[in-house]
């Protein structure tokens, strides 16, 4: 399956992309999925951070969901929905693969920009698709997706067929 770079998603197609970083910007904890050793799915929190114009995924040491992505990278995350059942923003995931940063000088720069508790996890992720639903008029649903080497795709969908 191909990946891109957060990077390579906010260069093809910037206005998606900032729409994206703004809806997880406005929670700071969303929901993380990823895989256990026998393949069944984990769900956990977790917060996202946009930086070096990359999506990273911070943990604690030896977290469950650490040794996962260790194990078998494939990721999904979730934006917080936040109160209510509005969503005026929309519902926002993202999936990917995660590799873990072990670079010191990327460690120390990250420790130095965001105060993280440390000793900690850090995971740049590699996406496979993004996908964006909301509302449009109150009556159509609208699913916005993309996908490493595609255009944007937009389905509406009304309770009407």
């Amino acid at each position: 399956m191909t990946s891109s770079s957060w990077a390579d998603f906010r260069t093809a197609e910037p206005a998606f992309a900032e729409t994206v970083r703004k809806r997880f910007q406005l929670y700071r904890h969303h929901v993380l999925a990823t895989l256990r050793k026998d393949g069944s799915p984990r769900v956990t929190g977790l917060e996202v951070d946009f930086r070096y114009d990359e999506l990273l995924l911070g943990m604690m040491p030896n977290s469950r969901k650490a040794l996962d992505l260790r194990r078998d990278p494939r990721f999904a995350v979730q934006a917080n929905p936040g109160a209510g059942a509005e969503m005026a923003d929309g519902d926002v995931r993202i999936s990917g693969r995660a590799a873990e940063v072990t670079d010191p000088a990327t460690l120390a720069r990250f420790i130095e920009d965001a105060s993280p508790p440390v000793p900690f996890h850090l995971f740049r992720t590699e996406l496979t698709e993004v996908v964006h639903t909301g509302l449009e008029g109150g009556d159509t649903l609208v699913v916005r997706v993309w996908r490493p080497g595609h255009p944007l795709r937009t389905v509406r969908r009304t309770n009407d067929g």
